[in-house]
């Protein structure tokens, strides 16, 4: 195991207060620049455990009224420190942590006088549990929506105390949501949240929150406060198995059955319902020890790894410096995507924003709804007034391209037909200068050929955004061999300031995500015309553990566009990729996946089954599960290979961060690479994995 730990030091100080009593403060700090967070390593819990101990015993001998915890300015902790956790090499090493964390924490309990702690700025994972573990919390009115525990989103479980104390502490509903559905959609809390569910005791604000806060303290101390908690009676237990059990339901339905961290925060969160604070933590031992050594959380620690520092430092990218300035904004197209698109430009960049289409009724209308969308924003307290107003007065409307004229990026969202996009972007070329960047956001065209008639072709690039645009945090930004790096530049630092996470692919069908996703739905759509009950092709793609199936996924980005997106890879390759006649029917139809009351997934609609059924040969062979499911592996570690080989991105870790950012692929398998080295898929195709070693825990 690493012994390089960074240490969050515990210091202690004593502080008197006006009742003359005395508490003693003990500051985390790892003596690092904010850039740096407080992480709890086996060592930093050693040392914590130390201060705690010798603090306990100043209380014993009455010298302390109180022991209080903070942080650094900014930062409680943000938890465990996974770089070493990673490298327990087995699962005897690993139950040692989650009892080491245990016993430290459990030193806050009876010990001997009150124990606080003053939530003063970011605190995750263990570091809240450090403020479960105590008697009594405030929270800086200040500090960002980064309070939580995001433990199951990282393959673990809150495992020091965070999955028995919390909901016993504000009830069966709210802890689900903060334990398994805030991580799961990647939400956090802010300070208010904090307080208002009842995890602190106190909130006050940021320029005098020390200094109330052992002011409150004090008067928790001489009795003059009285802190007032939820209860957790009888009404509440009795709705807790239920609780419990929707969520798990629920879990079911969106992430299937692959991931083992939720379900074992669930189980503890169902035993604790008893009150048994030992069996919770005994339970705490167990799935961390368990879950730390799982292939899951191996690939999850992989997956963050890529968003948080991969994506941050995209492969490929030129110096920023190269990079044109964006002063005004055109484009092409007033229907839905354009219309995300200005919302988008106009809230990050605050520049002018000029859209055009075919006649002014429609460009009147995407106006309208924009101005909406901000209504709505503004209604929503994610801007104010004065913000809404300079929003709306920068969007303008024009059918009148000269328009155009001072705009230094124009991105087209009209129809995916090559002449039109060419003859849209030589129309605008005439009026822009020769310096403005002219982007498109086609998922299947080539870039090259977009630019083709055009004098300058090198200040082409491919800009292509996810639906929903606000939403979906990836672009692929599309090189071809003319994109110069002044243009490639002005792409990357325009998504950075778009906040975006931007990564390079080459032109080439489908760039990154859909190529890979087409290699997917057009092996379930063969599979269905060979006459493959729809069910087993889901029971198949099961274990790649997608968020929802290929059909529902179809019916999502819209049978049009899947029926599309087919066609053209089988035409680019059609040795490898399946057109698929029953798809262009049912797109034709409009019908696939049947919904109930609530539009959600009941199952593939009656019609649409009648219409495959035509398209399935008299002499078809179905797929066996197993074999589908060999089919889909193998099949995404073949197309994969062949995408790195042919330089389509820098390496296997931009095709992994691609499918996590851009096709919601889970944490818990890493994205596609790690799961198919695991699963043999690599080593059955080409003889080799993607990764050495491969990415997953230690084998006993």
């Amino acid at each position: 195991m690493k012994t390089d730990e960074v240490i969050t030091h515990s210091y202690v100080t004593d502080a008197t207060m006006p009742s003359g009593k005395t508490i003693a403060l003990i500051t985390l700090d790892n003596n690092r620049d904010h850039k740096r967070p407080n992480t709890l390593g086996p060592l930093t819990l050693i040392e914590f455990g130390e201060a705690l101990e010798a603090q306990r015993k100043r209380a014993a001998a009455k010298e302390i009224d109180g022991i209080a915890v903070t942080g650094k300015p900014f930062f409680l902790a943000a938890g465990a420190d996974l770089s070493q956790v990673q490298d327990l090499p087995n699962r005897a090493t690993a139950a040692l942590l989650p009892k080491l964390g245990h016993r430290v924490y459990s030193l806050m309990h009876d010990a001997g006088v009150p124990t606080f702690v003053f939530i003063n700025g970011l605190t995750l994972g263990g570091g809240l549990e450090i403020a479960l573990n105590a008697n009594y919390r405030t929270v800086n009115e200040g500090a960002p929506r980064a309070i939580g525990l995001p433990e199951v989103s990282l393959g673990l479980v809150p495992g020091w105390g965070g999955a028995t104390l919390l909901p016993n502490l504000i009830g069966i509903e709210n802890a689900l949501k903060v334990i398994i559905e805030n991580p799961l959609k990647q939400r956090m809390l802010d300070a208010k949240q904090v307080h208002e569910l009842g995890i602190a005791d106190a909130i006050f604000p940021s320029a005098t929150f020390l200094e109330r806060s052992f002011l409150w303290a004090d008067s928790v101390l001489t009795g003059k406060t009285k802190v007032e908690r939820k209860k957790i009676g009888l009404v509440e237990k009795a709705k807790w198995d239920v609780a419990v059990g929707i969520a798990r339901k629920s879990l079911e339905s969106k992430l299937g059955t692959v991931p083992l961290a939720p379900y074992r925060a669930l189980d503890i969160i169902k035993e604790v319902k008893k009150g048994d604070i030992a069996a919770g933590f005994a339970m705490e031992d167990e799935a961390l020890a368990d879950l730390i050594v799982s292939d899951q959380f191996h690939a999850s620690i992989y997956a963050f790894n890529l968003v948080q520092k991969r994506a941050k430092r995209p492969a490929g990218a030129p110096d920023k410096e190269l990079a044109k300035p964006v002063r005004k904004v055109g484009i092409v197209g007033a229907g839905l995507m354009a219309s995300q698109f200005a919302l988008l430009f106009l809230r990050r960049l605050q520049v002018p924003v000029v859209i055009t289409d075919l006649d002014q009724g429609r460009v009147d209308k995407a106006i309208e709804g924009i101005h909406g969308e901000i209504d709505k924003l503004q209604g929503k307290g994610r801007v104010d007034a004065d913000t809404a107003n300079r929003l709306k007065g920068l969007l303008s409307g024009t059918v009148d391209k000269s328009d155009f004229a001072d705009c230094d990026w124009v991105i087209e969202a009209v129809f995916e037909e090559l002449t039109l996009k060419q003859d849209i972007f030589a129309e605008i070329e005439e009026h822009v200068s020769d310096e403005a960047v002219l982007a498109t956001n086609t998922s299947s065209l080539s870039v090259e050929q977009i630019g083709a008639k055009l004098k300058h072709p090198e200040r082409v690039v491919g800009f292509h955004f996810f639906n929903p645009v606000a939403v979906m945090p990836l672009v692929e930004v599309v090189k071809t061999p003319h994109t110069d790096d002044a243009t490639l530049s002005t792409a990357m630092v325009t998504a950075k300031n778009l906040k975006k996470n931007a990564v390079i692919t080459r032109d080439t069908p489908g760039f990154v995500v859909n190529r890979v996703l087409a290699k997917l739905l057009g092996t379930a759509m063969h599979a269905v015309e060979q006459g493959t009950p729809f069910e087993d092709v889901v029971e198949a793609a099961r274990p790649l553990g997608l968020p929802m199936d290929p059909f529902v996924l179809l019916d999502l980005v819209g049978l049009r566009v899947g029926a599309h997106v087919l066609d053209t890879h089988h035409a680019a390759f059609p040795e490898r990729f399946h057109a698929s006649e029953a798809l262009t029917a049912l797109a034709e139809e409009n019908v696939l996946i049947e919904k109930d009351s609530k539009g959600e997934p009941k199952g593939i609609d009656k019609q649409a089954l009648k219409i495959v059924k035509k398209f399935v040969p008299k002499d078809a062979t179905p797929y066996t599960v197993d074999d589908l499911r060999i089919e889909f592996e193998d099949g995404l570690a073949d197309e994969i290979k062949r995408m790195l080989d042919d330089n389509v991105v820098a390496a296997a870790e931009d095709i992994d961060l691609c499918m996590i950012l851009g096709a919601a692929w889970p944490f818990h398998a890493g994205g596609a690479t790690p799961y198919l080295d695991r699963v043999g898929a690599s080593e059955r195709v080409f003889g080799a994995t993607f990764h050495d070693p491969r990415i997953e825990g230690p084998k006993d």
